[in-house]
């Protein structure tokens, strides 16, 4: 019987590569290789398990074929399983190791990141954590292409291919400059805020979300502005230029440039937000994303419960 032709981890690994960055010579600057080494190795993979995994066109890159997404799942499962091995084998000491990286929403980053990470190394010193901050839409893709084993973000509509574990439901509240009229109540109902403007967090699902709630009181605002920035938006605020609607809450009150603000709970009943740990349902999560899994739940919580 004739000897099948076996794949290598360096095609896998060129393969993964050119599926991240959907270019052939994007993969080989990551890789330090020649961009023909990447393409050969890619055509040989594709000839020995006989199936296109990338239509290639010159002005657009790549594209993953069905064939090729499928196979880049299991691909992403193999080296990192892979990866494990070698870091239990290595770990004669039975310390955690290696390598992982996580993704963070990124109006969430600057709230439990950092804590994450600081408290992840303080307990497991032996791994070594690199993060990315994504919105919703990156989230997915981060995921999916296997550039993050870990998220921790919003259920934004992660889809059925994604596991998540819910680690707190944080409720939504109204922004007010500190010198708004209404800026001393003890809550505040959105109809109230009828006839102001608005300043809206424009960030993929976010804006949906946001404009849901105003939606299911019978409001469409006026936006005056929209920002990606999450702390653009409390400056436009404490400035007087409209209220908006967020989740996160800093544990003051300050602007960046002192002006205040005001965030005060919403009397309508409305949806709050889930914060998730997610991964992906195909991929076996390693040791390490599990013990920086663990940390990342107890900082969110802690956190949030605050």
């Amino acid at each position: 019987m004739a000897r099948k032709s076996e794949v290598t981890l360096t095609q896998l690994r060129y393969f993964m590569e050119a599926a991240n960055a959907l270019s052939m010579t994007e993969a080989a600057e990551q890789l330090f290789v020649a961009q023909s080494a990447v393409s050969s190795a890619i055509a040989q993979l594709e000839k020995q398990l006989g199936v296109q995994l990338f239509i290639r066109q010159r002005s657009r890159g790549l594209t993953l074929t069905a064939a090729g997404q499928q196979f880049l799942g299991d691909a992403r499962s193999v080296l990192l399983n892979l990866e494990e091995a070698v870091d239990t084998v290595r770990g004669i000491d039975n310390q955690v190791r290696g390598t992982i990286r996580i993704g963070c929403f990124v109006t969430l980053a600057p709230f439990v990141l950092p804590a994450i990470v600081s408290r992840a190394r303080t307990a497991y010193p032996y791994i070594e954590i690199e993060v990315d901050e994504v919105d919703a839409d990156g989230a997915r893709e981060a995921l999916r292409a296997g550039r993050v084993e870990l998220l921790v973000g919003y259920d934004f509509g992660l889809g059925s291919d994604i596991r998540k574990t819910v680690l707190a439901d944080v409720p939504p509240h109204v922004l007010l400059a500190a010198s708004h009229p209404l800026s001393g109540r003890s809550q505040v109902f959105l109809r109230e805020l009828s006839r102001e403007p608005m300043v809206l967090l424009d960030l993929p699902y976010s804006r949906d979300y946001f404009l849901g709630i105003l939606a299911s009181v019978g409001l469409k605002p006026e936006i005056r502005y929209r920002t990606m920035n999450y702390e653009t938006v409390r400056a436009f605020v404490a400035h007087g230029h409209g209220f908006s609607i967020l989740n996160q809450r800093p544990r003051h009150d300050l602007a960046y440039d002192t002006e205040r603000v005001a965030a005060l709970p919403i009397g309508d009943d409305v949806p709050a937000l889930p914060v998730v740990l997610a991964s992906m349902r195909s991929v076996r999560t390693t040791a390490r994303g599990r013990a920086v899994g663990e940390i990342a739940g107890q900082v969110v919580r802690e956190f949030l419960s605050a």
